[in-house]
């Protein structure tokens, strides 16, 4: 996590500590940051890395591993301000994106969960891409999750609070 205080970072701890508790291994690149921008402005993100097949964090032999070079868990939040340029609607969104031995990542997919999900659907849409269930769109054709399943399960219980600190920090952005 960064060292000031972002409107998400409670959030974000909560989601790694569900997905730890689920027996689902996290590297240490995970993250909180409004620096990011597609367009101009900035907009709130997060980088959840998993290691699912546990050959991140432990060096072991990765050529037939499910996961050789672990998992994306990505969550943004976007002003909208520049939507009718392309940029994202407003709002909150997660995404997943497998890694690339480069450090690259595969086009990241939209995970299909509440953009506030609860934590423990987050684990649930997570433990479903981990063994293919949900398989990952791609940016020629349809950017959206391989799944007919529909939502996973709830919003998390302070959405409301967190919904409001998201929105306080982007009228913030939209006076830059």
């Amino acid at each position: 996590m960064t060292t000031r205080v972002l409107p998400h970072d409670d959030y974000i701890t909560a989601v790694c500590d569900a997905l730890t508790a689920a027996g689902i291994t996290l590297t240490d690149h995970c993250w909180t940051d409004d620096g990011e921008t597609r367009g101009t402005y900035c907009y709130l993100n997060a980088v959840i890395t998993l290691d699912p097949s546990g050959t991140v964090t432990s060096g072991n032999d990765h050529h037939r591993a499910a996961w050789p070079h672990g998992l994306l868990l990505l969550w943004e939040w976007h002003t909208g301000i520049e939507a009718d340029q392309g940029e994202p609607d407003k709002g909150p969104v997660w995404l997943f994106a497998e890694l690339n031995g480069d450090g690259s990542n595969e086009w990241p997919t939209v995970l299909p969960v509440h953009g506030y999900a609860d934590p423990a659907a987050v684990v649930d849409a997570a433990r479903k891409v981990i063994s293919r269930a949900i398989g990952p769109g791609s940016f020629h054709g349809n950017p959206g999750p391989l799944w007919d399943g529909g939502l996973i399960g709830g919003a998390w219980k302070n959405s409301a609070e967190l919904d409001t600190a998201c929105e306080a920090w982007g009228a913030a952005e939209d006076d830059r």
